[in-house]
């Protein structure tokens, strides 16, 4: 079992990189199916989703642009409930078909908040595309439209999620191993 320390915690690896690299490809080829002819915009959510992102764009073959967008709601090892955006919408995405990229769907929240921003701007259509999604933890009903895994309702950290900013720059994903 391959271990990770950060800070004070300690992770096993859970979802080893081929795995996680096979479901971008499955869910890239469904977007580049879903979305042939048109020009999407992809909006990936930092931080925690830019390497998720980066693996999945390489794999859409469809002409598109991407903007980013910054949203936050946890502290530590648990979510906040409270939504704060960071960084706003830098491009007109009125007739656009738009893709949310995140890197995990838990409470929903985030999700349900974001949607509801974008829908003000009058898209033609937003799908959301998740790295993981968490189904015991949904607070409230959001439509994920791509979802790579879903995984129990466990803290984890790798492959662009975080601890407290730390443990983003691993290729596998790792589970929180109680101390």
């Amino acid at each position: 079992m391959s271990l990770l320390q950060v800070k004070d915690k300690t992770f096993a690896v859970s979802i080893p990189e081929a795995k996680l690299q096979e479901e971008v490809r499955r869910v890239a080829a469904e977007i580049n199916r879903d979305l042939a002819g048109e020009e999407p915009l992809f909006l990936p959510v930092l931080n925690g989703a830019f390497m998720f992102a980066a693996d999945l764009l390489r794999e859409v073959t469809l002409p598109c642009e991407v903007s980013f967008i910054k949203l936050a709601s946890y502290q530590g090892t648990q979510t906040t409930g409270t939504i704060r955006e960071v960084i706003g919408l830098a491009k007109d995405i009125t007739g656009r078909h738009v893709v949310i990229v995140e890197d995990i769907i838990d409470s929903g929240l985030t999700m349900a908040h974001m949607i509801e921003t974008l829908e003000k701007h009058n898209p033609a259509s937003i799908r959301v595309c998740a790295l993981l999604v968490k189904p015991d933890a949904l607070k409230v009903k959001v439509p994920i439209d791509y979802c790579c895994m879903e995984i129990p309702n466990d803290f984890i950290v790798g492959y662009g999620l975080d601890y407290d900013g730390f443990g983003r720059n691993t290729r596998d994903i790792y589970t929180l191993v109680e101390n």
